[in-house]
């Protein structure tokens, strides 16, 4: 039994980053490090093997040593989501099978990654995934960074369909956000990313919370019960502190990784490496990474 529901999901969730070794092997002290410091910045939930987390990169076994890890470090201190990736359904359910099993409070579907295919597909294989397991399930919904995905109306289709797809995890700007939220009548919860961009704008539009790395989670959880305070003057203070350095990382995933991981790495005094094929940085990118570090202090913890 999961010890947390869909109505204790709320605020902001770490989704982790992949920490390598110079052997570009997975880094288990890094990686326990991580979430260390995520919960001790008061994070409202922790995720892992999302976008940020490299999944692609990832082999089965990996995949499931970080659902292992991940599981063990929270210690049932927060929600747990663990995101589902696999090019079929039946590596998706064995995925979501090894998420049970370590205990996870929800799972996030992503999109296959073979293929580009109508709505009715992927609404289709979603729901046979979703059938497999009692966990609450979420959606992942980034046609910017997938290349595919669904409209409004269409998830609200599939949320009708299969009423265990109890969330959405979005990643796009406000204004596709609300319309998104209108659709669906406010009947399940959105949780968006996209590295905090229009952090404040997103509570105020009836976002659950935001699913982020862990490079300015800090700020983020302040701007968040600032917001919840009603006040907003402060909020949106916090929010501006980060701002920079979220347009700076956010130019795209491969971005994110190779900066963001890095503005992580530095505020947390945690070597970074790569496993190639990554973006590599280039003098510039490290200055403003310095910088960013530098002005917005060490992490707690």
């Amino acid at each position: 039994m999961t010890k947390f529901k869909p109505d204790d999901f709320h605020g902001i969730h770490a989704i982790l980053y992949a920490l390598f070794d110079v052997n570009e092997q997975l880094d288990r002290a890094a990686m326990r490090r991580q979430v260390e410091i995520c919960l001790a910045t008061g994070v409202h939930g922790m995720a892992a093997l999302g976008l940020a987390t490299e999944v692609a990169k990832l082999t089965e076994a990996e995949r499931r040593t970080i659902m292992d890890w991940t599981a063990e470090d929270t210690a049932g201190k927060v929600p747990l989501a663990l995101t589902i990736f696999g090019s079929s359904v039946a590596e998706q359910v064995a995925q979501v099978r090894h998420a049970e099993s370590v205990g996870a409070d929800w799972v996030i579907l992503q999109p296959p990654p073979a293929g580009s295919y109508g709505a009715p597909e992927y609404i289709k294989f979603f729901g046979r995934v979703a059938e497999a397991t009692d966990l609450p399930v979420a959606i992942q919904n980034a046609p910017a960074f997938f290349g595919r995905g669904l409209s409004s109306d269409e998830i609200r289709e599939l949320v009708t369909l299969h009423p265990n797809i109890r969330l959405i995890k979005g990643e796009g700007p406000v204004t596709d956000i609300a319309g998104l939220i209108e659709r669906t009548e406010g009947r399940i919860p959105v949780f968006n990313g996209r590295g905090g961009l229009e952090l404040v704008d997103n509570f105020r539009i009836g976002c659950r919370g935001m699913i982020l790395a862990p490079d300015c989670a800090d700020y983020a959880v302040r701007a968040y019960h600032a917001f919840r305070a009603g006040d907003e003057v402060t909020a949106e203070a916090e929010y501006a502190r980060i701002l920079p350095a979220a347009v700076f990382v956010m130019q795209g995933i491969e971005s994110l990784v190779c900066y963001g991981k890095r503005l992580f790495g530095a505020r947390a005094g945690i070597p970074v490496h790569d496993r190639a094929p990554a973006m590599r940085p280039g003098e510039p990118g490290l200055a403003m990474v310095e910088r960013f570090a530098i002005g917005l202090g060490r992490l707690p913890g």
